[in-house]
Formats: C-alpha cells, sequence, structure tokens
C-alpha cells in the first residue's frame, strides 16, 4: 500500500503534514510518498528522527496556495505537488492521495487527472460528522454548487456505499437538506431528487433541515456544494465560539475555576468528539481514483487518520462497490 501525500498543502504545512506522515507509517502497515520540496522535507525527516523505509520523496518545485483560482493554479503550475501527486496515482505509482492543500485545486486537477468513474457525472466531497446518534455523512460540502437531481441521486448511492463499506453500517438511512420536512417544501431541484430517490432501493427517509445536521435522524445527508459548504462553515465556527464560550464563562470567577476541574475529562471528551481530527479527511467520492482532502488546519493527528482512510478505502475495493451499486440501479 503506497499513499501518495501533498507535504506542502495546509496552514501548517509541510512540519504537520510530515509529522503526521511519520505518525501513520509507525501505526499503519502503509508507505508514504512525500510530494514537494525535497530539502525541506528531507531536513524535516531528519528533525522527527524518521530513519525508516516507509517513507519516500518525489521532489515536485511549485505550491499552490490556498487563495488561488483552481481551475487556472492547475493549469498554470503543472509542477505543483497537488497536480504532480495526482499524476502519481494515475500512472499507477501509488494507490491514493491526500492533501490538506486548496481544495478546489485537488478536485479540479483530481477530475482532470484521474477522470470520473463510469456511470458518475460529478464529484462530490463527503465529511463525516458527530450527531446525538453516532456519526453522519453529509455530501456535497464544496465540490459542485449546482448539482442536478440525478448528481444528487448519485451523491446518495455514493454515500450509501461509503456507509457501508468504510462506516459498518449496513442499510443507513438517507435525507435530503431542505427548508422543511413536507414534500412541497423545496426547489424544483429537491423535488426531483426525492422522486429518484423515493423510487430507489436506498432507505430514503424524506427531507431533514438544518436543524437534523446534528440530530442524528439521517445517516445521510444529501445537498449541492453550494449549501453544504456554507453549512460546514457555520458548524465549525459554532463549535468554535462555543468553545471560546465556555473558556470565557468558566474562567470568569474562581468558583467556576474550581467546577472546572470537576469537568475537565467530560470536556476533553466533548472536545474531541467535535473535533474534525478524529475524522481524517473528506473523501472526494465519483473520481475514478481514491482522492481525500483534509482541512486546511489539518494538524499531525488529522493527516495520520487522513492516510488510515485512504489506506481504507484502497483495502475495501470502495469505487469497485461504487460501480457496482451504480450498474446495479441503471
Amino acid at each position: 500500500m503506497k499513499i501518495i501525500v501533498d507535504a506542502m498543502g495546509g496552514d501548517y504545512a509541510p512540519e504537520a503534514v510530515i509529522e503526521g506522515s511519520i505518525l501513520a507509517v509507525n501505526e499503519y502497515d502503509t508507505q508514504v510518498v512525500l510530494v514537494g520540496d525535497e530539502a525541506k522535507i528531507k531536513t524535516l525527516l531528519k528533525k522527527g528522527k524518521y530513519a525508516g523505509n516507509r517513507i519516500s520523496i518525489y521532489p515536485s518545485q511549485e505550491v499552490i496556495e490556498m487563495s488561488e483560482s483552481a481551475a487556472t493554479s492547475v493549469r498554470r503550475k503543472r509542477n505543483s505537488s497537488i497536480v504532480v501527486g495526482l499524476n502519481l496515482v494515475k500512472e499507477g505509482f501509488g494507490d491514493a492521495f491526500f492533501s490538506a492543500g486548496n481544495t478546489g485545486a485537488v478536485v479540479c486537477a483530481a477530475i482532470l487527472g484521474l477522470g470520473m468513474l463510469p456511470g458518475i457525472e460529478r464529484a462530490g466531497i463527503a465529511i463525516i460528522t458527530p450527531t446525538l446518534k453516532g456519526i453522519s455523512l453529509i455530501i456535497d460540502v464544496g465540490a459542485n454548487i449546482n448539482a442536478k437531481p440525478i448528481q444528487l441521486f448519485q451523491y446518495g448511492i455514493m454515500a450509501d456505499v461509503y456507509f457501508r463499506y468504510i462506516l459498518n453500517k449496513p442499510n443507513p438511512s438517507v435525507g435530503i437538506l431542505n427548508i422543511g420536512e413536507e414534500e412541497s417544501k423545496g426547489t424544483e431541484v429537491i423535488k426531483e431528487t426525492r422522486e429518484l430517490l423515493e423510487k430507489s432501493k436506498l432507505n430514503f427517509i424524506g427531507n431533514v433541515e438544518g436543524k437534523d445536521l446534528f440530530s442524528g435522524k439521517s445517516d445521510i445527508i444529501l445537498c449541492d456544494g453550494f449549501v453544504g459548504n456554507v453549512a460546514l462553515k457555520v458548524t465549525e465556527s459554532v463549535a468554535e465560539t462555543m468553545q471560546a464560550f465556555l473558556k470565557k464563562h468558566l474562567l470568569s470567577n474562581p468558583f467556576s475555576k474550581i467546577g472546572l476541574v470537576f469537568l475537565k475529562s467530560s470536556f476533553q471528551r466533548f472536545k474531541k468528539e467535535m473535533d474534525y481530527a478524529e475524522y481524517g479527511g473528506a473523501p472526494l467520492l465519483g473520481v475514478n481514483g481514491v482522492v481525500i482532502i483534509g482541512h486546511g488546519r489539518s494538524n499531525a493527528r488529522a493527516i495520520k487518520n487522513a492516510i488510515r482512510v485512504a489506506k481504507e478505502e484502497v483495502e475495501r475495493k470502495f469505487n469497485e462497490k461504487i460501480l457496482e451499486a451504480i450498474s446495479s440501479r441503471e
């Protein structure tokens, strides 16, 4: 197993990426190929006291910055760590690709370089979120902002396969994010998607509202990339604000500080459950290869878990399962 990793992608790259890669190869039975500035990577591997043979380096001279236009940067920076890394997967040099860099550039380069799985029209980014009943999978959170009904339906099929074979839950429930539970609510795209889902073999439970994102009402929540990305960013903001408020008020007086001592373990569990680093990266579903996208602020633990997720997708032949599911519904 060989995972291609963009060493230069992310707010804390390359330090966090290399630290996370070392953690991953020490914990999992896999190899990592770090793509990026060879001199910097070698220095950081030495600093991390890594002397094994499970990490190798593939040099690239360019980096696509977070602020750059996705399509333009992919075309102009063909020697960037993102483009080079995905080409290595395309050429069979690696089994999967991970980057915490420019999300749009990863999506664009993956579609152009790897192509789409037969029968899939558009790629979608899926994220795992904690709920009151376990976890949910939301797709799409940014790859396709103008999804058509058939594309949303295909997201449902791919997410169903992901839940069954990666998250190990048979017959997951599927809901579509809407402004109300009633069938009459929503845009024409939502209504047409609902019709496709109702006629399918998926465990479709109907519309779900924004308040259901964390209730656990539905295992899978479908939406277009515009709505999904807004929901994701609002969620991150609320989580960060909540933690800031709790810290502010619990440290406001001596009595609160005393109470905090007794609640410390509970708050640590809460923080861990809400931490994106626990779930690894977000799979880009629909492309003809395994691609995992990390949060821009991914730390070493998030990098390690993202490599684990990539490894699991490859081992369980995830894309083959998608093809089987698509063909059985044609």
